[in-house]
């Protein structure tokens, strides 16, 4: 009985991964990439230690690698149809109300040739490396969460030198775009797919980006974002004041104790506090900045403060926005189960054009992983709670 039922699991699995190849099969010209391209996501979906084009095309019975790279730099497909088709999949799969969370990874590489490459720092590894960084959008619910859209950062070293990067398959008309405006270029994409989010978080590289909070408010997008202390706003008397400044002359019973959420160890208990800014574009949504400060494990330990702009529907609380900063990790978790289970950085390619169509099959790979432990969990809420939609 135990054996039929896994047998049972297996098949039900294999079915569902066929539905998902099924749904992005208009993306394929023809019959061989359209074949091999459900061979690629099993393969990434395997137990493989490694999932580069030798393991990938063994896995799949071929007898070089020819096929799978074919795949990936010059066949006929539609990388971006694909990606569409991941993004509403993942919002079937996990249902309306979600949160979107912009966050960059690093891939490690070696030499310069490979498609925006270049010694620049990553959380990957904590430190200035040889790397390519890929600014990626997730969609978060209380069921789960997946990457939905990803952009390369180009370095401007290289958005400057044409040469270099034609023979990186970069077209000319792939001009040098900062995160925070490939952020905005996923969002948008989201925006007129109607993804049904509610708020918007992201760390400082994002929200110090002014450029990037006003597109949000133009576009009726509540927003989180971590911010720098020197970053400055408009108070509610008309002046710019920096964040620390304003933060650092509440006064003490404008703190609440609250959780951002369970973690690891138990509740993640933080003080927070918040202030008004000057309001928004409509009567109706308001400004805040908010701060988050550790709790001293020692009575003379001075306590760590991080600092959010907020914006959002006047009658948003602070426990609404607390739950939305607390909520960033979850990308995280993403970025590292897509890694590891889906081979997102298992690539050995340097063309521009095969970067985005690895990536796109395996976040399709993760999303499918990420939407089968939602069903097999009933639709379960999490531990950590998300905020409602406004």
């Amino acid at each position: 009985m135990r054996c039929d039922g896994l047998v049972a699991e297996v098949q039900d699995w294999a079915a569902g991964l066929e539905e998902v190849h099924a749904r992005i099969a208009g993306a394929f010209a023809r019959a061989e990439p359209r074949a091999r391209v459900l061979a690629y996501l099993r393969g990434l979906l395997g137990q493989l230690e490694r999932k580069n084009g030798w393991t990938l095309a063994e896995a799949a019975g071929e007898v070089s690698p020819d096929g799978m790279q074919r795949l990936l730099r010059t066949a006929d497909w539609n990388a971006e149809s694909v990606r569409d088709e991941l993004r509403s999949y993942v919002v079937e799969r996990l249902g309306p109300g979600g949160v979107l969370i912009v966050d960059e990874t690093g891939f490690i590489k070696k030499g310069s040739r490979s498609a925006g490459v270049g010694r620049q720092y990553t959380g990957t590894s904590g430190k200035i490396d040889n790397c390519q960084i890929g600014v990626f959008l997730a969609y978060a619910t209380p069921t789960g969460r997946a990457l939905i859209d990803r952009e390369l950062y180009l370095p401007k070293a290289w958005a400057d030198d044409r040469e270099r990067a034609r023979a990186a398959g970069i077209g000319d008309d792939v001009a040098f775009a900062t995160k925070p405006e490939l952020a905005r270029r996923m969002l948008q994409r989201a925006i007129d797919a109607g993804v049904p989010a509610g708020w918007l978080t992201a760390d400082e590289v994002y929200g110090q980006d002014k450029r990037l909070r006003v597109w949000c408010e133009q576009h009726r997008l509540p927003y989180v974002l971590a911010t720098r202390s020197n970053d400055t706003v408009a108070t509610v008397d008309w002046r710019q004041r920096r964040v620390r400044a304003l933060i650092a002359e509440l006064p003490d019973e404008a703190w609440q104790r609250c959780s951002a959420g369970a973690g690891a160890h138990g509740q993640r208990l933080y003080d927070w506090a918040r202030i008004d800014l000057l309001a928004g574009f409509t009567p109706d949504w308001a400004r805040w900045a908010m701060a988050r400060r550790a709790i001293p494990t020692d009575p003379g330990e001075k306590p760590e403060l991080a600092y959010y702009v907020c914006a959002g529907p006047a009658d948003t609380t602070l426990e609404q926005l607390i739950t939305v900063a607390g909520g960033r990790w979850r990308i995280e978790e993403c970025f590292q189960a897509a890694k590891n289970e889906a081979g997102l950085a298992s690539y050995q390619v340097r063309d521009y054009t095969a970067w985005y169509r690895h990536i796109t099959l395996a976040m399709l790979a993760h999303a499918y992983l990420s939407a089968t432990r939602a069903t097999a969990e009933k639709g379960a809420p999490e531990p950590e709670p998300t905020s409602s939609s406004p």
